[in-house]
């Protein structure tokens, strides 16, 4: 296996907006799309805010008034109250919580509806409720708390809300099982196993007391006594940019570069975790590296727009960032949004339309705020 050993860097202010094309061989956005979106949005004002996730492509969230994971974005537009429209340079289930978590009058626009989710679109809210009634006949019921990533349609969301459950991010998955299996005996976790499997491990569960859910399968492709001796149930879904990390690259960076540190994102398998020197959320590995001493060496496996950053501050501070495996971990459905589909959205906004909006119904919505309200209230923030 080949591995490029050139540490990463960009042209990235984590403070402003980025404003320079680089890097992975991107195509170079014509300064007239640049010049278009400027000129419309200086127009729109205040009225209009722009949310680039982590994972977006630089020639894209260069025009984001704010970037970062998806929730941390909602919460920030939420708070927003001069903005009229919000464009979510993100995916399908980031669009859903802006829109729920910001004023029903506060558009919110995605600027192509291809860009989706594969890890959200692997647990569908009518195959999450087939599981929950078979489990249910199987098991009692009121003994399991389901539990949702963040990454998950605002259907499913609603379904965990209704249903007593709550909903979690990378960063506090730990605080959020421990809540759980505080409150009953049994956790179904649903959509990444990876995620669910490594916090749980991490809590003391042991793998034997973990089982995989399988949508396509009766009762899940498991046993009735597995399924009643398990403290955990992993629905069988992943993240197809994390999937490709294995735990050979770990060994392949130390034995090319001595010393180097290996930090990965719990999305990852738990064999790649337990193969790093750490994990966690986005905001922990940018924390985690930035925090280091001068002369670190780290291979970060996460998405490679977030590790090409990440690779520009650390350098600034005589750090070398690489990425655990360079040719294998874009997100391509992050990838779907263009400056081209931006400039489609802004140009519809400047004659007061709305280019692929995306709207939650009313009934979604409140089950949805149930599950993310009590997610806050068990955090705290």
């Amino acid at each position: 296996m080949s591995i490029v050993t050139k540490p990463l860097s960009v042209r990235w202010n984590p403070e402003q907006p980025i404003d320079d094309v680089t890097q992975m061989g991107q195509p170079v956005t014509p300064e007239s799309v640049i010049d278009e979106i400027r000129s419309l949005r200086k127009q729109l004002g205040k009225s209009l805010i722009l949310l680039g996730h982590h994972y977006q492509r630089d020639e894209v969230v260069r025009f984001a008034d704010r970037h970062g994971d998806s929730l941390e974005l909602s919460r920030f537009a939420a708070k927003e109250k001069d903005a009229e429209t919000i464009i979510f340079l993100g995916v399908h289930f980031m669009a859903e919580t802006a829109d729920m978590l910001t004023d029903p009058d506060v558009a919110v626009v995605l600027p192509d509806m291809r860009a989706g989710c594969t890890m959200a679109d692997m647990a569908q809210i009518e195959d999450v409720e087939s599981a929950w009634e078979e489990m249910s006949a199987l098991i009692d019921g009121d003994d399991v708390v389901p539990v949702t990533y963040i990454n998950s349609t605002a259907a499913v969301k609603n379904f965990v809300g209704r249903h007593g459950g709550t909903i979690c991010t990378s960063s506090n998955a730990r605080k959020i099982i421990e809540w759980a299996l505080s409150k009953k005996s049994k956790v179904f976790f649903f959509p990444d196993q990876h995620l669910g499997r490594n916090t749980s491990f991490e809590l003391g569960i042991p793998l034997e007391k973990m089982i995989l859910w399988d949508p396509e399968e009766k009762m899940g492709g498991n046993s009735r006594d597995s399924i009643k001796n398990a403290r955990v149930l992993l629905w069988k879904g992943h993240c197809s940019v994390h999937q490709h990390f294995q735990p050979s690259h770990a060994d392949i960076w130390r034995e090319r570069i001595p010393g180097i540190q290996v930090i990965v994102h719990p999305e990852c398998s738990y064999e790649v975790v337990q193969n790093a020197d750490f994990s966690g959320s986005t905001a922990k590995i940018i924390d985690t590296v930035m925090k280091s001493p001068s002369g670190s060496k780290w291979a970060v496996g996460t998405e490679n727009h977030l590790v090409e950053r990440l690779g520009n501050m650390a350098k600034k501070e005589g750090k070398e960032v690489y990425s655990l495996a360079p040719y294998a971990c874009l997100c391509s459905t992050m990838f779907r949004i263009s400056p081209e589909s931006l400039l489609e959205s802004v140009r519809a906004l400047v004659k007061g339309e709305y280019r692929w909006r995306v709207q939650v119904d009313d009934d979604t919505r409140k089950g949805a705020l149930m599950a993310l309200d009590k997610m806050f209230e068990i955090t705290g923030k």
